[in-house]
């Protein structure tokens, strides 16, 4: 099979994969807690992470870069799918994914202060107009209180953007990215240990439909598909073919938001969403 063909295939079926994190959790979010979906959720995905890494023979961590999985795990994992889960929980698949969708941008202009990483005028162009739109999300109902949720999901933008940096900095140290999450995962799942014995109590007063929906989401949005991601890139010519997939998610979430929970996004969202996926876009293409 072609080359472009594959990375196409792993691409869209990883972005494919995570849009649908957004709808399932806020089904899952009928039976459970943020904190015990984000345990879960960490917890049956570090099993398939596990099984996965096993299949591809990834090495152990060095001690001394354990702090660093702990931290990678925390932000990445623990502290973001708590905030994430708060923030969706009062949010259309829509906006949350649409908010998400600048955890790019946000990782870029880190990147210039830490890597002397150049952005170009047109790239801090289009940072400012990113952030408008965001401002039209926030503010169209004109309470900012009423959307305590957009707040939990800037949060959460800003995590992962924090997860991407240090992912950046083990890549650096010879870690692959299947040996990152894996082992970043696990940390995850450890850190949010405390919320054990509630996910217990709550897994044997829940239906098959939600559990099944927990580990939907540990199997699927949280292992197999950053397992697609590191292949897809490992396949790909250049890193832009397979992030630029990523403009996608906010479009399959808002999809799948309406045929799973019958979401309608309102105006707002329609027009701060394509201001900050335009944004994206340019930035992406001509701003770096």
């Amino acid at each position: 099979m072609n080359k472009k063909i594959i990375v196409f295939l792993l691409s869209f079926c990883t972005v494919f994969l995570w849009a649908s994190s957004f709808p399932i959790t806020k089904i899952v979010q009928e039976q459970f807690t943020s904190n015990t979906i984000g345990f879960l959720r960490c917890l049956s995905a570090s099993f398939f992470l596990i099984i996965i890494g096993k299949c591809n023979h990834i090495r152990l961590p060095h001690k001394k870069d354990v702090p660093w999985f702990f931290l990678s795990g925390c932000v990445g994992f623990s502290l973001y799918m708590m905030v994430f889960n708060s923030g969706i929980s009062t949010l259309t698949s829509a906006t949350s994914s649409i908010i998400m969708a600048t955890t790019p941008i946000l990782t870029a202009i880190v990147a210039t202060k830490l890597y002397q990483e150049h952005i170009k005028k047109i790239g801090w162009i289009s940072i400012c107009t990113a952030f408008i739109g965001v401002l039209v999300l926030l503010l169209w109902d004109g309470i900012l209180s009423v959307n305590i949720g957009m707040f939990y999901m800037c949060i959460a933008a800003v995590l992962f953007c924090s997860y991407n940096i240090i992912t950046r900095h083990l890549s650096a140290k010879g870690y692959q990215a299947l040996e990152i999450v894996t082992y970043s995962m696990i940390c995850g799942a450890i850190l949010l240990s405390f919320c054990a014995v509630q996910s217990v109590e709550f897994l044997l007063t829940s239906d098959v439909k939600h559990i099944s929906a927990v580990l939907y989401l540990g199997a699927f949005p949280s292992a197999v598909a950053y397992f697609f991601w590191g292949k897809a890139m490992s396949f790909a010519e250049k890193t832009s073919e397979v992030t630029n997939f990523m403009f996608v998610t906010p479009l399959l979430s808002t999809i799948l938001g309406f045929l799973i929970l019958h979401e309608v996004p309102n105006m707002g969202t329609f027009l701060g969403g394509v201001i900050i996926i335009c944004s994206i876009v340019v930035f992406n293409l001509k701003g770096k």
